[in-house]
């Protein structure tokens, strides 16, 4: 979706063109609209959470009557449809077409690579909702900023609440075979292993498998839990897979950011109920801006927002802050840059900041699968604030490492 444009600049009730009368460039550019680019999926396997990037952004700014700082917003959303090659495409066109001042998104770990260069070349502030993390680890991009989360940001508190609470010892974990999917359980392995726990199975199907019967035939039987670190609908997927198997009561789930968000759990029913999972977001939070954003978009859209309609609706806080911080002066790209890099605002999600990288310091919640009012919901159980991207290691000792990845932390427990 695009709002019109405006292409003119009215100036005295005679309408005359500020470049008429003569108005300095940068008095012209700041009667212009502030042009915001949405990169998000609309079409396949990520598309349930993409729509809901732009529901939320969309309803942020209508409740702003699309004005930030006395600028008017318009906003150009592009379909990545997941794909890399698309995304850097479309990334391209909102920069080179557009003429966007800043970009939200993309969705997934693979796109935000994808056009890292790109960002960096042109200058492009760009507010990220994908995990990729080293895009503020050990190659930090200084046009980047993330408010919702690395890959392995909530399952390494995830790991530590197994561990230390569930008394879990042998688990496995399940993943889409992207960096996401990598990364999450990379993260995940490290605290529960360096915990004395043991990850004794690994597995990744291929992020558009047409069916996980294979993978859930060469699942273990002899572990406390498995973790899945699913993406879009695949974790509704697998799991309705793992109930057809008779797998249900037999084996603990407990799942990342993305597996179980409230985007699949209207399509569930009491088979989920029960199911732990953490993230930096939960419909269910009481806090005053989320007490007034999750009913509103439940009124709305007829379901809960969940993970991805809370990234763009946090980013536009975010982003929101910045541009007040520079008095509209987005096209000062370095003062903007500064402004958002130094941003603390509350949110949907909770209080926000941000480290020397770029990435979010917040609270990451363990949810627990419950009915309410008819409905399923992720209640929040327990909170860890102030959660770092580095868990609770030293940045400089974590950065030492290589990146999370399907080899690192090497597996020394894997079973056959």
């Amino acid at each position: 979706m695009a709002f019109t444009r405006r292409r003119f600049i009215q100036a005295t009730g005679l309408g005359l063109g500020a470049s008429t009368l003569g108005f300095p460039a940068i008095v012209r550019a700041q009667s212009e609209p502030i042009r915001l680019g949405l990169l998000t999926v609309k079409t396949g396997p990520l598309a349930s959470g993409g729509i809901d990037m732009e529901k939320a952004l969309v309803m942020y700014l209508r409740e702003r009557n699309n004005t930030l700082a006395g600028r008017k917003v318009d906003l150009t959303v592009a379909d990545t449809a997941g794909a890399p090659a698309t995304a850097r495409t479309k990334m391209q066109e909102l920069v080179e077409r557009d003429k966007v001042h800043a970009v939200t998104g993309p969705l997934d770990a693979g796109s935000a690579l994808a056009i890292d260069d790109y960002i960096r070349d042109k200058q492009i502030p760009t507010l990220s909702v994908a995990a990729a993390e080293d895009m503020t680890q050990r190659k930090p991009n200084p046009w980047f900023v993330r408010a919702t989360s690395t890959s392995s940001h909530c399952s390494q508190p995830l790991a530590d609440y197994c561990y230390k609470t569930l008394k879990y010892r042998r688990m496995a974990v399940i993943a889409d075979d992207i960096p996401y999917g990598h990364e999450m359980c990379a993260g995940f392995q490290r605290v529960f292993e360096d915990a004395g726990g043991k990850i004794v199975q690994k597995l990744f199907p291929p992020l558009t498998v047409p069916d996980y019967g294979t993978y859930l035939a060469q699942m273990k039987t002899n572990m406390d839990c498995i973790f899945l670190g699913f993406a879009g609908s695949n974790g509704f997927r697998w799991y309705r897979q793992f109930n057809e198997y008779g797998l249900k009561g037999k084996i603990n789930v407990v799942g990342g950011m993305t597996a179980f968000d409230e985007a699949v759990l209207r399509n569930m029913g009491d088979e989920a109920l029960g199911i732990l999972t953490a993230c930096w977001y939960s419909a269910e939070l009481d806090n005053p801006i989320n007490r007034k954003f999750a009913p509103a978009f439940r009124a709305e859209m007829k379901y809960d927002p969940g993970f991805y309609a809370a990234a763009t609706y946090t980013n536009g806080a975010v982003f929101q802050a910045a541009v007040e911080a520079v008095k509209g002066k987005v096209e000062d790209k370095a003062a903007f840059m500064k402004a958002l890099r130094a941003t603390k605002v509350d949110t949907c999600r909770g209080p926000v900041s941000f480290d020397a990288y770029g990435n979010v310091i917040g609270n990451i919640y363990i949810r627990k699968v419950e009915r309410k009012e008819g409905r399923l919901v992720n209640s929040v159980i327990y909170t860890y604030p102030n959660v770092s991207q580095f868990w609770t290691y030293d940045p400089k000792e974590f950065l030492k490492n290589p990146v999370y990845s399907r080899d690192w932390p090497p597996a020394k427990n894997l079973e056959p």
